[in-house]
């Protein structure tokens, strides 16, 4: 089940809002599409993103897969633990599991996002 209080990318990353601090990770539907997850690259600290543009890479038993991020802005935090324990994504893909932390540009680009909803369906739909 996806959380309601989080936004979602096509590119199966949520985004939960804080103010101009926006959260991602990757969904439940994401970390079981990719297995066990065995190493991720994470954003670097401060580094320039824009939406639908790659910023790391998560790495699992059955393949590599880019992470996307879902709005535009500055990389202000990054989940070190998930350098250690990457299986944190597998476990725990909506809490510990976060990737990054992003200042965002223009806050206007959450609308562009789906919602729970809206998510639920999209990944019915490309699942057949």
């Amino acid at each position: 089940m996806n959380p309601d209080d989080l936004r979602y990318h096509k590119e199966h990353t949520w985004v939960k809002v804080s103010g101009r601090k926006t959260t991602i990770g990757i969904t439940d539907y994401a970390q079981d599409a990719l297995g066990d997850i065995v190493y991720i690259d994470l954003p670097e600290l401060d580094m320039d993103v824009e939406a639908n543009s790659e910023i790391g890479e998560i790495e699992s038993t059955k393949s590599t897969s880019s992470i996307i991020s879902p709005v535009s802005g500055r990389v202000h935090e990054v989940n070190d633990d998930l350098a250690e324990s990457p299986e944190i994504l597998n476990e725990d893909p909506y809490g510990k599991g976060w990737i990054a932390v992003i200042e965002i540009d223009d806050a206007s680009e959450i609308d562009d996002l789906m919602d729970s909803a809206e998510y639920s369906k999209y990944v019915e739909e490309e699942a057949k």
